[in-house]
């Protein structure tokens, strides 16, 4: 006799991996790939100056080592989530550790600008292979339930990474130099490198993925085409485009610039500011992690709210009548930049769910364009905007405004027709049938 069965959104769901120390361990060794990753990205954001003095270039020019990596790592993203759907997670992030440590000795070496630029463009290639594996590796190891803990973890990881560029590399850059730093510092690529190949592991025994066939030209234009029509898919790229940038872009390149040329503040209470920046991301992910965990409708109020706090505080301290804003309001604006990292991975909650597990890979590498998209515009747009108004801050910030007016049309414009087909998606995936004897 079959019956119906209905699991409940605290339990997992049938066909969901166990789990446990093992899952932990595995993903313990992608997530760290992640971590190094992301001190290689953002080690120009503590070294734009030196890096503005060293290879003689303005604040146009300096923006294009941002861009230039960004643009690299948002074009990557569906062809990374197609790989990853098709050759699985060991093999994309070896071929993307590969890549970015290449692109650190280089940026090291670098002789002259140009180099440099290619230097940062392989860094960005190979960038772009960690994040979308190491959520596609936690979806393989941990329980669908588990997902938007895990999303955040990854999330937190990576801001700890940042912590590492923001502290370490910035005293080795000014202790040691520019290639004895950025040479040394990729030293940690080739560790994760032996980790992942001695101990990482797509997924557990018994929950391979079915067989899926992959035609060419064909598969590629399917698994899009199918991702996109999503509402959910959509909308978690709005959600990430909208909710990242401001903090991506403060932390990447022109936060030190703004907080010591606008701001009149030293170059270590700056370092301390952008800190202030990373440390709130790490706290308000695991905040949010835990609230949507616990209450999956939470998720627009988070990510709106975010992006409202942002806009507020931004308007705030450039509309501030004096010369120079006060500290107090520098740390409210760190303080709340840092929320828009974990606001981001609220994008990849609304995708997930929208998804088959042969399409994960496609639909995180479409949401995951959303916010480097935004931040690469907003970098091209402060660097200009500075040049044509003799760095002017207060209006070449002015582009986040343009950024967060754009996300926010889309996101209520998508927000009804996601929240109507998971509904129909959860409803369909809580009740299946159940043979047992009878």
């Amino acid at each position: 006799m079959s019956r119906p069965a209905i699991s409940s959104s605290a339990g997992s769901l049938p066909g969901d991996p166990p789990g446990g120390r093992r899952a932990l361990a595995v993903w313990g060794v992608g997530v760290s790939v992640y971590f190094v990753a992301v001190i290689f990205r953002t080690s120009l954001g503590v070294a734009g100056l030196d890096a503005a003095d060293r290879f003689h270039v303005g604040a146009s020019a300096l923006s294009t080592f941002s861009i230039l990596q960004l643009l690299v790592y948002a074009g990557m993203q569906i062809p990374v989530g197609l790989l990853v759907d098709r050759l699985g997670t060991k093999k994309v992030l070896t071929l993307g550790i590969l890549l970015f440590t290449a692109g650190q000795i280089g940026f090291a070496l670098s002789p002259s600008y140009g180099t440099a630029l290619a230097s940062r463009a392989l860094l960005g290639c190979g960038d772009a292979m960690t994040f979308i594996s190491v959520l596609r590796l936690g979806s393989r190891w941990f329980p669908a339930r588990r997902g938007p803990m895990i999303a955040q973890m990854a999330g937190l990881v990576g801001m700890a990474g940042n912590l590492i560029s923001t502290l370490l590399l910035a005293r080795l850059l000014h202790g040691v130099g520019w290639t004895a730093a950025f040479a040394g510092s990729s030293v940690a690529g080739l560790v994760v490198l032996v980790l992942t190949l001695l101990f990482l592991k797509d997924h557990p025994e018994g929950h391979e993925p079915e067989p899926f066939p992959h035609h060419g030209a064909a598969y590629v234009r399917r698994q899009i085409a199918a991702s996109w029509r999503e509402p959910g898919t959509r909308l978690g790229l709005w959600v990430h485009f909208t909710t990242q940038f401001p903090a991506m872009v403060f932390l990447l390149l022109w936060g030190l610039p703004f907080l010591v040329e606008a701001q009149g503040l030293s170059r270590g209470t700056a370092g301390e500011l952008l800190t202030l920046v990373v440390l709130s991301n790490m706290v308000v992910g695991l905040v949010y992690g835990q609230i949507v965990a616990r209450h999956h409708a939470a998720r627009l109020p988070l990510a709106l709210g975010t992006v409202l706090a942002t806009a507020a505080v931004w308007a705030t301290t450039l509309l501030y009548p004096g010369e120079h804003a006060p500290m107090w309001l520098l740390i409210v604006l760190c303080a709340v930049l840092g929320a828009c990292g974990p606001a981001s991975m609220l994008g990849f909650d609304f995708a997930r769910p929208a998804n088959p597990p042969e399409r994960q890979g496609t639909a995180s590498g479409i949401t995951n364009m959303g916010g480097f998209v935004a931040s690469m515009t907003t970098l091209f747009a402060v660097g200009v905007l500075l040049d044509l108004t003799d760095d002017d801050y207060r209006i070449a910030f002015s582009a986040v405004f343009v950024l967060q007016a754009l996300g926010l049309s889309q996101i209520l414009r998508l927000r009804g027709r996601a929240a109507r087909r998971e509904r129909e998606r959860l409803v369909a995936s809580r009740v299946e049938t159940v043979h047992v004897p009878a």
